[in-house]
């Protein structure tokens, strides 16, 4: 599982078979079972993660007792590394949200490694680039659009990072409440009901027991007008 999951990471897959091979033997295999912490905010970051299978969300505890859903981490995703690099505390929690596995490797194994390999240190400066831009482009929406474009824009960044395709609509295949919607979006749960169920009425999403199935196409089109 560490080669594949290896292979499926933004950085990683960088490298040549023989090397991710020459570098699994520095990384080790955790399971977590559903709502279990991965790490909670202030810990100190001596692991670096990879998402191997299930879903983890990064999320940052407020002053008020809230927890802010800040990003959702599927199979290769990589968590935890900023702070790492820097040798500071986590600046946020990791939780899984169904049972999931991980795989990590430590802040002395990793500088290891970036020192071998100089391909990885270019990759990681794209990477953290991109997640740069991600944010900016996040907070430039809550401050300029209107809430249903924001809870639009986010399912269909979902759907297209890790939906599954069922025909015309694509499921995210894990639970993700109003709640957890309208605290990615900064608005409330009230406001997100009713949004949902604006876009349920005209077709752009639906919903099959507790998964959200989302047609792309018609938010997108949403998301021009």
């Amino acid at each position: 599982m560490i080669i594949e999951t290896l292979k499926k990471n933004n950085i990683f897959s960088s490298l040549k078979n023989d090397e991710l091979q020459k570098i699994a033997k520095f990384f080790e295999k955790l399971n977590f079972k559903n709502n279990d912490y991965i790490f909670t905010e202030g810990d100190l970051s001596e692991w670096f993660y990879i998402t191997a299978q299930g879903k983890i969300k990064i999320i940052k505890h407020t002053i008020m007792g809230k927890d802010i859903i800040l990003e959702i981490m599927s199979a290769g995703d990589m968590f935890g590394g900023i702070a790492v690099l820097d040798n500071k505390p986590y600046p946020a929690s990791a939780q899984a949200m169904e049972p999931a596995a991980v795989i990590r490797i430590s802040r002395k194994n990793l500088l290891r490694i970036l020192d071998e390999y100089q391909i990885l240190k270019l990759e990681i400066v794209k990477y953290f680039s991109d997640r740069l831009r991600d944010a900016h482009e996040m907070l430039k929406n809550i401050a300029t659009e209107k809430v249903e474009k924001r809870i639009a824009s986010l399912l269909v960044k979902l759907s297209e990072k890790i939906g599954i395709d069922t025909g015309d609509y694509k499921k995210l295949d894990f639970s993700l409440t109003r709640q957890e919607i309208a605290e990615m979006v900064g608005t409330t749960v009230e406001t997100c009901i009713r949004t949902m169920s604006k876009f349920q009425k005209e077709g752009m999403v639906k919903s099959s027991g507790n998964r959200i199935l989302i047609k792309i196409d018609s938010l997108k089109k949403f998301l021009e007008s």
